[in-house]
Parts: structure tokens; sequence; C-alpha cells
């Protein structure tokens, strides 16, 4: 493949290499976040860089944000973001915050590459299972005839186990379920991009009405690229991560490769057959998913990735308290509808209980918007005024308790040792509530496994006990008044809570007199 008139056979020099990074790290933070401009200043004071944590994890992260900042700030943000990275045990090597804060190009490129492949290289091809190889031997699985299409039986080969890190796993990823269909030596994440054909075989895998392969291989590595990139973004909602000028040279960047390939990975983790092909890639947990469920779990996931960018960008909006919880809200509720879908969607299909990948991708999402929500919905209830904020803490407490177990030990003496000690720790007695208070007692009572199921509860609920009368008092005065010493408190929010507080009171005496055998 020729390349295209003007453009540049040399390596990259490190500048251009710096400069290439920096332009694909940007457009990569940029799909998750508000635009940042330039990437060496944007990130100095440590605001969009926790922003960009809390997308990735789901947490919610302590940052000191406001218009005139100072460097001290900068520091004190940057140094959460990396005592959060240390926290997962992400190894940063030579990274500092000061250096960070200076917007040292080589210590932001390295930070940002650190959070790429960990947050997603790494935890995108760790839902992948572990591959070997694909099996060539004659182990191949011939599947029942499509229900979906009519079509004649379609040969399934399953992947089996593989030794490697991300990226051993990621190009493997890339051989199997695109490259081998067209004879493409897809070596490394350098040169093997150069002409844009390992590109336009990734968007042919998904789409083969999209790409004439044929035709690919007459076009100049500049014409391939280019169009593979706008098909990708225009077509398969991709962003573009990439420009085909710093792809066409003779060593391309590795990183902003990988970055970019992973974002197929991401969107797509189960290509489509490649045209006039009748063998359809599968991971094991996949072969008894159909393509009109694999089709509404990556809906649900894009879904899922926008709903998050969207209540990030609303718990930072301005607001009073009663606009806030309007709109924390709406996105519950849209998060609720989707549960009935989700739900049946997320149940194991294979006999060991695994998830596919496409299952496991949506999950993730799930917990982080989940996460995401419940962190909200503390920080709204801990801001009313006056004693009802600490009622809002309390409750979230209790519906935590309720849903938590009480870990069991093998030996019912032991389990009842730690009861003891928890109860003890709050210096609350189950004689408050009712017979029997002795770890003896105890150990007698857990002895039975009926009890036991009630036991795992028991503990968490002490601590929710000790404040019930208190705050019950408290809260029917102020849902009354409907104020706090003359303060307003926002009524959908004080009726949500007087719900909840009806709910998890019954709850919690139904199973406090369950337990005590009332």
């Amino acid at each position: 493949v020729s390349t295209a008139a003007g453009s540049s056979a040399a390596p990259l020099h490190p500048y251009e290499q710096e400069a290439v990074q920096k332009r694909t790290f940007t457009k990569w933070i940029n799909s998750h976040l508000e635009k940042m401009n330039d990437l060496f200043e944007d990130i100095k004071d440590g605001v969009k860089l926790l922003a960009l944590l809390e997308v990735l994890s789901g947490q919610r992260l302590p940052c000191e944000q406001g218009r005139h900042l100072k460097r001290i700030h900068w520091v004190s943000n940057i140094s959460t973001a990396l005592k959060f990275l240390e926290g997962r045990k992400i190894k940063l090597v030579n990274i500092h915050a000061t250096d960070v804060a200076d917007g040292r190009p080589s210590i932001v490129l390295g930070l940002i590459w650190t959070i790429i492949l960990y947050f997603q290289i790494e935890e995108l091809t760790s839902n992948l299972p572990a591959l070997q190889a694909f099996s060539n031997s004659s182990s191949s699985v011939d599947s029942l005839t499509s229900s979906e299409t009519g079509s004649p039986p379609v040969k399934r080969k399953v992947l089996h186990k593989f030794q490697g890190n991300a990226k051993k796993v990621l190009l493997r990823w890339v051989q199997c379920t695109a490259a081998k269909h067209h004879g493409i030596d897809v070596k490394d994440f350098g040169s093997s991009w150069r002409d844009g054909v390992a590109f336009q075989s990734m968007v042919h895998a998904i789409r083969p009405d999209l790409v004439d392969m044929e035709e690919v291989r007459r076009r100049s590595n500049r014409e391939n690229l280019e169009e593979a990139f706008s098909l990708a973004e225009n077509e398969l909602g991709i962003p573009r991560l990439l420009d085909a000028e710093d792809v066409d040279v003779d060593k391309p960047d590795e990183k902003s490769i990988m970055t970019y390939v992973a974002q197929f990975l991401k969107h797509y983790p189960n290509p489509g057959p490649a045209a006039g092909q009748q063998e359809v890639l599968l991971w094991p947990a996949d072969c008894n998913l159909t393509r009109e469920e694999r089709k509404m779990l990556r809906e649900l996931k894009v879904f899922l990735d926008q709903l998050e960018k969207d209540v990030l960008r609303a718990q930072g909006s301005d607001g009073n308290l009663s606009d806030k919880y309007q709109v924390f809200k709406h996105f519950h509720v849209q998060f609720e509808m989707k549960k009935k879908q989700a739900e049946p969607l997320l149940q194991p299909v294979h006999p060991d209980g695994k998830l596919s990948v496409d299952q496991a991708l949506v999950k993730q999402a799930w917990d982080h918007v989940s996460a995401r929500l419940l962190d909200w919905h503390i920080h709204l209830d801990k801001s009313l005024p006056g004693p009802l904020g600490s009622i809002g803490a309390w409750l979230h407490r209790a519906e935590m308790a309720l849903r938590e177990d009480f870990p069991l030990h093998h030996a019912p003496e032991e389990t009842a040792n730690v009861l003891h000690r928890k109860l003890q720790q709050h210096q609350v007695r189950i004689s408050l509530c009712c017979r029997g208070s002795t770890r003896g007692e105890a150990c007698r009572s857990l002895s039975s496994p009926d009890s036991e199921l009630h036991q795992n509860r028991h503990v968490g609920l002490q601590d929710v006990l000790k404040n019930l009368e208190v705050h019950r008092r408290t809260f029917q005065q102020i849902h009354k008044d409907r104020s706090v010493h003359g303060v307003p408190v926002p009524p959908e929010q004080l009726q949500d809570m007087a719900e909840r507080y009806g709910l998890r009171w019954f709850s919690i005496t139904s199973q406090q007199k369950s337990y005590c055998g009332v």
C-alpha cells in the first residue's frame, strides 16, 4: 500500500511523540468529561483529574474547587487523586503531585497513561476469558440453527485460555476478531496499523456493509486511516482519538494506538461475523445469548455510560437543595425504569455462573451508576437543615444495615464471640429488645440453622436501634411542621424520607421481633 502524497515516512521524534500522546489522551479524557483544551494546563489544579477518576471509578472524591484556587489547593487535589490510585494498588513511578501541578509533560502523560491502562485497557481485557489461542483442532462446537435468521447452522469457535498482560490480551483480541479473517498480520500496536487496513478490518468485523476490504487494499495509507476513523466515529459511535498523519509514520505511537483500539473493545466486545463468513467468534458464556440480547446489552451499556456522565455533571451544578433533589429524582427514576430491562439480561447464562463479556461490562457500569446515585442521595439527605440532616444520615445507615449480612464463622462458638464483642462495642445489649443476651445464650441460639439467618443481620441492627426512638420523635415533629427551626424543608425530599422511614421502621421492628421470637 502506498503512502499518501506528502505523508511523513520518518519515525516520530520524542517531542512529536509527546504531542501525539497529548492529543490522543486529551480526546480520550474529553470522551468522558466536559471539554479539556490544554491537557498540561487544565490538569494543574487537579479538579478535572478528580472528576475523571470519579467518572471512571463511580466513587465520589473530595475536591477543592473555586475560581481562585491557590497552588496549595492544586497540590492537595492532585495528592488526593494519587492516593486514590495508590489505594487501588496502582503503581505510580516517579509521579509526584508537585510535578503534575507544574504541568510537566512527561509526568502528566505518564499519569494519564497509567489511568488509561488501568481503568480502560486492563479493566476491559480482564473481562475477557484468559485465552491461549484459538483452537485449530476439531474441538469446535456446532450450534443449532439460528432461530433469528433461519440461516444454516453456524460453526462457533470457543476461545480458550491465554496467559499474558493487558497489551497481549488486547492484541490477541484484535488478531482473533478481525485481522484473522482477512489475512492481516497484526504483530504489534505500532507499524502494523500504519496502512489503515487493520483499522478497516476492525470496522468491517462490526459492520461488514461499511467496508469493502478489496477496495481498502488499493487505497493509500491516509485514505484508509481517514475513512476508518470517520466510519468508526459516525457509524459506530467510537470517539475519534487519532489523526491519520499521526499514524502514517514509520513508528506510530504505541500507547495512542492501544488507547484507540481499546475503544472498539469497549463498545463492541464481540464483533459480528465478517462478510461471507459462517464462523462467529464468541466467548464461552456468549453462546447462550441471542443476537437481540447482545444488542440490548450494548445499548444498555451506552445508556449507563451517558447517565453516569450526566449525573456527575448535575452533582456539580448550582442550585438550592429543592432543585437539586428534583434533578436527583429525575435521574433516579430513569435508573429504576431500566431495572426491569437490566435484571433479566444480567442473569448468568453459563452453567458455572459466569457472565458474558457484554454482561460483565453492563454490570460494571450498572454498579458505577448505582454507587454514584447512592452517594448523591446520601449527600442530599445530609444537607437537610438541623437534626434532619443527622436523621437522613442515620436512615441510610439503617438501610445499609438491613442489606448487609453478618459474616458467619464455621464454628457457632466463634460466631457467638464475635457477636458478643460487637454488642459490647455498640454498648447495646440484645436484652433491650429481646430475651437472652449472654454469649452462651447467643451461642446456643446460633447453633440452630434457622436462627443463623436472623442473627446475620442482628448485629448491624443494634447500631441502628440505638437512635431509632430519638430520631423517630424528632422526625415526626419535623414532618408535622414541614420545617426545622423555621427553615422550610423541600417537601418532596421530606415525603420521600417519610416513606422510607416508615418502611425502615416496619422492617427493623419486624426483624427484631422475628429474631426475638415475638
